[in-house]
């Protein structure tokens, strides 16, 4: 197959307007990135989230963008399946599937522009809630006293956040990721709850992203054809994680979470 070729099956295969070499290259490398956040900074996928909006119209990004996210919670739930701690998974649920119908209805009726504004404020949002809730925790812990506003409080809120985001841009991975760091969760018990906890919220969302359109048989060719990047991606952060300590993977995730809020806004 020559080089001139190429665009064409890509773009076969996407279903949209034809992709370049480039343009697959930049999809296969956001694949390899929402591998390595899987399994290492959960957060960091919200750079691949960025990637597949700015190479494919945005609501279609996000259909194309799901089993390449749920591939990713296959690896990261192989990788860490022990370690989820289920109390707060059932905790979490009842407020995430609220979240879910609510991003949908929304999804029916708002457009790109108003999407990517909701989910980057959102997403900042969360992140300053965090730092605060953080440095509240590690006053009280230098005073000796119980920290004010226990996580079993803070899930519904966060829950239909997550919820929400997740359904509208795939973007639940931030929300989900404060409020694991703001409960305390370690390295490996946040990485394991929070692979359990989108395995089981992203394949939901398959029925609700049929519906919408937002998932065809273009789009899973396209998938297929990217799947295989996420596998190297997940390697590496398997193989990272354990050289982050625990402050720096706090920093790198709320990083990440700032970053792509920001993304989302400034576009």
């Amino acid at each position: 197959m020559d080089a001139t070729a190429a665009p064409t099956v890509i773009s076969a295969l996407s279903g949209t307007s034809a992709l370049t070499v480039w343009e697959f290259g930049a999809l296969a490398l956001a694949a390899g990135v929402v591998g390595f956040s899987k399994t290492a900074v959960s957060g960091a996928n919200t750079i691949s989230l960025a990637v597949f909006a700015a190479v494919l119209p945005a609501r279609a990004s996000t259909g194309v963008l799901l089993p390449i996210l749920i591939v990713g919670d296959v690896l990261a739930v192989l990788t860490y399946r022990r370690h989820a701690h289920w109390p707060t998974l059932w905790r979490l649920f009842p407020a995430v599937g609220a979240g879910v119908a609510v991003g949908t209805v929304f999804l029916m009726f708002a457009d790109d522009g108003t999407v990517r504004t909701s989910i980057g404020a959102i997403l900042l949002l969360m992140a300053a809630v965090t730092v605060w809730r953080r440095r509240a925790a590690e006053r009280a812990e230098a005073e000796d006293r119980a920290p004010a506003g226990a996580a079993r409080l803070a899930a519904p809120s966060y829950g239909v956040l997550g919820g929400f985001t997740t359904m509208v841009a795939n973007a639940g991975g931030p929300v989900m990721s404060m409020y694991l760091l703001s409960a305390g969760f370690k390295k490996l018990s946040f990485l394991g709850t929070s692979a359990w906890f989108f395995l089981i919220v992203n394949t939901s969302k398959v029925p609700f992203s049929v519906g919408l359109g937002l998932i065809d048989g273009p789009s899973l060719l396209l998938d297929a054809a990217l799947a295989l990047f996420v596998i190297p991606g997940a390697l590496l952060g398997k193989a990272c994680v354990n050289r982050i300590n625990q402050r720096l993977f706090e920093q790198l995730v709320i990083g990440a979470t700032v970053l792509g809020g920001l993304q989302l806004l400034l576009r």
